[in-house]
């Protein structure tokens, strides 16, 4: 350990850009057994590891890294899937410069440990090597309904398993996952690893109800009497809007829809084929990664040109640097300092351009940030022959909640208490519809937490 000195960080080698973006394979190799060992020598074993604190799940980073480093690959497996219910997913998807690696003590002149790639090597290799979860197997005669197989979703599901509580898990579409499914692209997540997981907790007993939506095909009455507690991670799927005039035309899509569509094409499933942009300008308004998935989807669906606008510029983006960066090697164009006034449209009301101003960084508002000014008479055009709305998402706020006393918000999000419990008793709640859009590792714990007290209320 401590040899920061003599290795330097190293990133994940990538494929290259004219090889990647003829297709939805990720980008990303995992690394080899020397890259993370080496990678893992590097780790100094601070006393009080700011990776560890920073991370959402409270990971045993420096713990794993030391495994690694002894090459005791068994015990990193056991470490690194103890807080996480899926630390290959997380090794892959989550923003680790803005989490461990941004907190990592060898930033200041060293280069973080690459983390997120020692975390991927760590699971991947142990399945290789025949290591799997343990779970007890259905220990007790309790059963919870999960609503939803998001990120949420699956880790309470797995928090319970591993107690040895029943689980039947309701998803209203035809695959498990949510967001990891059908939200997150293949380049960045291979679907086969979140179907990986799914089947490790159906083999643990979970059962899985697809093609099911709460208060449409089943009642949630049904749910709630059938069990002794329900969780609730139905996500934020609610597409918020620009407020401009022109967004209501036909071709102006919302990005989960397109991310979705592409998604079913790529299974080989039927999907709308008003979604293919082969050969058109498409615009993106937004700066977070969903914006970012939906510039590099595009781009491998053959687009003649991909633009994305976002009204600051690229310090300020809301998503992944890595992803940023991604997007500018495989080709996306940025406008940055652009905010859409309006979409302009032709006399058969589809959308032919987007009306933008310029704008500027003024004075910082009360969180420090700072505002977004319109610099006057800076108003340009922008072509495109389809735009895609990516501004974020809110819960949509499904009517069994009202009915059955679940509390929610004024912007539609899940009411809790320090227990993840709803203000009806016996009934859960976390991720996205608590929080709003957020980050899979965030929905992660909330899952994880909801299990720990869904299991206290049960068991004790």
């Amino acid at each position: 350990m401590r040899e920061f000195l003599t290795i330097d960080r190293i990133e994940p080698k990538k494929r290259l850009v004219v090889e990647r973006t003829k297709d939805f394979n990720e980008i990303y190799e995992v690394f080899d057994k020397f890259e993370a060992s080496s990678q893992s020598d590097r780790c100094i074993q601070c006393g009080d590891p700011y990776c560890l604190n920073k991370c959402p799940l409270h990971n045993y980073i420096p713990q794993w890294l030391k495994a690694v480093s002894e090459k005791d690959l068994e015990f990193a497996f056991k470490l690194s899937n103890e807080p996480s219910p899926f630390p290959e997913v997380m090794g892959r998807v989550c923003p680790h410069d803005r989490l461990c690696e941004g907190d990592c003590t060898l930033n200041d002149g060293h280069g973080a440990i690459t983390i997120g790639s020692v975390e991927t090597f760590i699971t991947e290799e142990g399945f290789k090597a025949g290591f799997k979860p343990e779970f007890p197997g259905i220990t007790t005669d309790k059963k919870v309904a999960i609503i939803g197989s998001g990120p949420a979703g699956l880790s309470c599901a797995t928090y319970l398993l591993r107690s040895g509580i029943g689980v039947t898990m309701y998803e209203r579409s035809d695959k498990a996952g949510g967001l990891l499914t059908y939200g997150i692209p293949n380049f960045k997540l291979d679907k086969k690893i979140v179907e990986r997981r799914v089947k490790l907790l159906e083999e643990a007993g979970m059962k899985l109800v697809l093609n099911c939506e709460v208060g449409k095909d089943i009642s949630f009455d049904e749910i709630a009497s059938g069990h002794d507690a329900v969780f609730i991670g139905i996500g934020a799927t609610k597409a918020k809007e620009a407020g401009i005039a022109g967004e209501q035309a036909p071709n102006v899509y919302k990005a989960m829809e397109y991310l979705t569509a592409i998604q079913r094409k790529n299974f080989g499933l039927e999907y709308d084929k008003q979604f293919d942009f082969k050969d058109l300008d498409v615009v993106v308004i937004g700066g977070g990664d969903t914006a970012m998935d939906c510039l590099r989807t595009a781009k491998r669906e053959g687009a003649k040109s991909v633009t994305c606008l976002y009204r600051r510029d690229e310090k300020n983006m809301p998503g992944s640097k890595k992803e940023y960066k991604n997007a500018m090697e495989e080709g996306v164009d940025f406008e940055f300092y652009t905010a859409p006034k309006e979409i302009v449209l032709d006399e058969n009301g589809k959308a032919i351009a987007i009306e933008c101003v310029k704008t500027k960084l003024g004075a910082k508002d009360e969180s420090g940030r700072q505002r977004m000014e319109v610099v006057k008479g800076s108003e340009f055009r922008v072509q495109a022959d389809v735009v895609i709305m990516s501004l974020g998402f809110d819960p949509a706020v499904p009517s069994f909640l009202a009915e059955n006393g679940i509390k929610t918000n004024e912007w539609g999000g899940v009411v809790i208490d320090e227990n993840h419990e709803t203000s009806t008793k016996g009934i859960f709640a976390g991720g996205d519809c608590f929080r709003g859009a957020d980050l899979v590792v965030t929905a992660a714990y909330d899952g994880r937490e909801a299990a720990r007290s869904i299991v206290k209320s049960l068991i004790g």
